[in-house]
């Protein structure tokens, strides 16, 4: 047996101690992306494509969906006009921060001048007070913070903040900047303790960015704003404000529901809770206020222990696009939204920084070459706003979304990545992410530009070359990987190899007077890991995934010859590690002998466990490049026997055809072997008739050859009390015979009912198409979960 590596198991373990004493705080200070040179194989192509493909794209969406429009009428004083949801500012900043990153590190005269122009808009729709925000000014100018729960001014006032100041830092120029502090004026003359207004945003993010204010401007007035919304957050302020009762409130998805310094777990909306608690890091570093930090070390263990996904995001649950309860990671109905992704990678850098440990910048590498990857297309051009850890084929990247904030949340990540990879203190050159290429830092009083070459992700060894004036004294802590076997790293100096070295919070130290010419060669091991998850994920047990470095690996239909349900991979199983150059940009895959089960007892679906089976080649490919080829089914997490799937079977091997299915109704989701608990669960993939309502309707089933059937059975889907779906008035089961559509010969009636299975037996038929036929309620649609058949023992 091959070791297996278990995921979130032994740092839960950890927490049944008892709680040890407040860690120091290190307050590393980032090395800058700006003096970050990326020179690889792997983040320097996709830091081009993103400034040649995903920010034009970007750029010309926003303008196609009408959010530069909407800030065009806002200056010519418009009153009407205004297209898109209230916050569609937001995107466009975020755009904007992505390429001023961008012209930091690749100057281009063509992109300044769209910025230019883009940033004289902006000036000219802020209104005389300072107050800046297209929805407000042109469509309901008398409405101004009157819904900070939903309306989002002070959610895209915090993102044109950080546009502004990633603008000042690449072109020097105050245009933006200046915009962004009179609106920072604007609000702090309303924010603040009395005689000022209490509130905070139902969306966080301002908070993080007043603080990036503060340290642009030197203003502390903003960082004192930020510190005011992140310590009120909790006072249940939105139940006030749109007059619910105490007793009914239920503010946990705005993390709402106790004051800020009582949480003990991550909850509500998963984006909005990470860029929270980024806000509230900023905050504790300045204060080193005691609660504060402590709640924020028990948030975070608690998302990283039991809501972290393995690919590096959270937030498993569609409905609310953030948490339900600890341990419920869904992969095939997985939200994990590429924001949310963003988000905890951005929280994790902060605590990272604020304490010197690795094990923060373990998250924050996992993200980044896993879930917030996996977000945009290996062109530039598509994206995901959801990303799941399985796929029936049905779920792809798209163009653009109504709701548009994945994309350029993805921009600004890939072209701010250098800053996310050193740091220092006043002593120590700290290095986070292993890229080949350079940094300027000042330690220890003197300037040091660390060389670093590396065929990372893909290779372990790194070499690193600090080039300094004179000989200088100073810590270089070079991170261990979490994902790692800590044991098998090896580092020499100049040559020689250095024995049991200092490990400091996760970091190997080497502490020596460095001298020019010298050289640190670190390995850092990189076998293919099978890995378990934590016992308490009921998805996953049973399953194992598959990671080398810092990479996740899935299966993907386009690279195996038998189809992805019935493929299974042994424990046991060799695998080997091969370089695809001329493949998805340059991979390595993992190669290796899987099973299935026979033919025929697939045909049947009757394998059971210790039956014979088949070896058949499989071949896994990096999660983030997954969808970048031929459509087709995709798995992160496998099962290491052939599953015994049972009576579902022909279901699921069959086409899925529908008499009408609008925009947003998913046909597989049907046969999507995902059952509901209760009718009235929302699925990620929802196969309904909505808007027909009170109509005939049908879903079909069709096999390539002939099945013998003998049952089936539907779970209703039925959205009372939000939305028009409603159980069939009636229903029926019709078979394909030479041609013609017939009815079964039933054994009793067809019930029908909600929150069960609604079932039939009749007498066997062999077809190659089945009907599930309904009658609508007279002014109400209809929806099916799940529609299973049972198969008849007959040639």
């Amino acid at each position: 047996m091959r070791a297996i590596v278990p995921f979130g198991v032994l740092v839960v373990a950890a927490t049944l101690t008892s709680s040890p004493a407040a860690p120091a705080l290190a307050k590393l200070r980032p090395v800058p992306f700006t003096d970050v040179k990326i020179a690889d194989a792997f983040w320097l192509p996709r830091q081009e494509t993103n400034r040649v493909a995903s920010l034009p794209v970007n750029l010309e969406n926003l303008e196609k969906a009408g959010n530069l429009e909407d800030l065009r009428l806002a200056a010519q004083g418009a009153t009407n006009g205004y297209r898109g949801p209230v916050f569609m500012d937001s995107d466009l900043y975020k755009a904007l921060e992505a390429a001023s990153y961008s012209l930091a590190i690749h100057p281009d005269p063509a992109l300044e001048k769209q910025l230019d122009e883009i940033i004289a808009t902006l000036a000219g729709a802020q209104q005389p007070d300072g107050y800046l925000n297209s929805y407000f000014t042109v469509k309901e100018p008398t409405k101004r913070w009157t819904n900070l729960r939903d309306w989002h001014e002070l959610y895209c006032a915090g993102h044109l903040f950080e546009g502004a100041v990633a603008h000042y830092q690449a072109t020097g120029k105050r245009s933006y900047l200046n915009v962004a502090i009179k609106l920072a004026d604007n609000i702090d003359s309303v924010f603040g303790p009395a005689p000022k207004r209490l509130g905070y945003p139902g969306h966080p993010e301002i908070e993080l960015a007043l603080v990036k204010l503060w340290r642009i401007t030197g203003e502390r007035r903003y960082f004192e704003l930020a510190r005011f919304f992140v310590e009120r957050r909790g006072q249940h302020y939105f139940a006030a404000e749109h007059h619910t009762p105490l007793e009914q409130y239920d503010g946990a998805y705005w993390q709402d529901d106790i004051p800020i310094c009582d949480h003990n777990n991550i909850k509500g909306h998963a984006v909005r809770a990470a860029y929270l608690m980024s806000g509230a890091t900023d905050v504790a570093r300045e204060t080193e206020d005691p609660a504060l930090l402590g709640m924020l070390n028990r948030v975070w263990r608690n998302a990283a222990e039991k809501n972290m996904y393995l690919t590096g995001g959270i937030g498993p649950s569609p409905h609310n696009e953030g948490f339900t309860v600890d341990y419920d990671l869904p992969n095939l109905t997985a939200y994990q939204e590429t924001c949310a992704t963003v988000a905890l990678a951005q929280w994790s850098h902060r605590l990272a920084l604020l304490y010197g440990d690795a094990k923060y910048a373990d998250v924050v590498e996992r993200a980044l070459y896993n879930g917030v990857l996996s977000g945009v297309s290996q062109n530039g051009t598509k994206f995901f706003y959801v990303n799941p850890l399985e796929s029936a084929g049905h779920h792809h990247r798209q163009e653009w979304f109504g709701c548009a904030c994945c994309p350029p949340n993805v921009a600004r990540t890939l072209a701010s990545l250098g800053g996310y990879a050193y740091a220092t203190s006043p002593d120590a050159f700290y290095v986070n992410l292993y890229i080949q290429g350079s940094a300027v830092a000042k330690v220890a009083g003197e300037s040091v530009t660390l060389k670093v070459m590396t065929d990372y992700p893909w290779d372990g060894a790194v070499v690193l070359q600090p080039e300094l004036a004179k000989p200088t004294q100073f810590k270089l802590r070079l991170r261990i990987p979490g994902w790692g076997p800590p044991a098998r790293v090896t580092v020499m100096v100049n040559g020689e190899s250095q024995f049991n070295p200092v490990v400091v919070s996760g970091y190997l130290e080497l502490d020596r007077v460095w001298r020019p010419g010298d050289f640190v060669e670190l390995n850092l091991p990189m076998p293919v890991q099978r890995i378990a998850a934590n016992p308490n994920v009921e998805a996953d047990r049973g399953l194992l995934a598959l990671q080398r470095g810092p990479i996740v690996y899935c299966l993907e239909q386009c690279d195996q010859t038998e189809p992805l349900a019935t493929l299974a991979l042994p424990a046991d199983a060799g695998l080997n590690a091969e370089k695809e150059a001329n493949l998805l940009g340059g991979v390595v895959v993992l190669k290796g002998i899987g099973e299935v089960a026979p033919e025929q007892d697939w045909h049947r679906r009757l394998y059971q466990p210790g039956a014979e089976t088949k070896p058949v080649r499989v071949i896994a490919i990096p999660y983030y490049a997954w969808d970048n080829r031929a459509p087709g089914a995709m798995k992160v997490w496998l099962p290491t026997t052939p599953p015994a799937l049972g009576a579902g079977g022909l279901a699921a091997r069959a086409r899925v055809t529908m008499s009408f299915a609008s925009n947003n109704s998913h046909p597989q989701g049907i046969n999507d072997g995902i059952v509901a608990k209760q009718s009235s669960d929302q699925p990620a993939a929802n196969c309904h008739w909505w808007p027909h309502k009170g109509s005939d309707e049908w879903v079909q089933y069709s096999w390539p050859k002939p099945v013998s059937v003998s049952g089936a059975r539907a779970f209703w889907f039925d959205d009372t009390g939000r939305g028009e779906c409603r159980v069939p008035a009636a229903w029926h089961i019709e078979f394909l015979d030479r041609g013609e559509w017939r009815l079964v010969e039933v054994q009793g009636g067809y019930p029908v009912a909600k929150d069960k299975w609604c079932e039939v037996g009749f007498a066997p038929v062999k077809t190659t198409a089945l009907r599930l036929a309904l009658k609508l309620q007279p002014g109400w649609a209809a929806g099916v979960h799940e529609w299973q058949i049972t198969e008849a023992d007959i040639d």
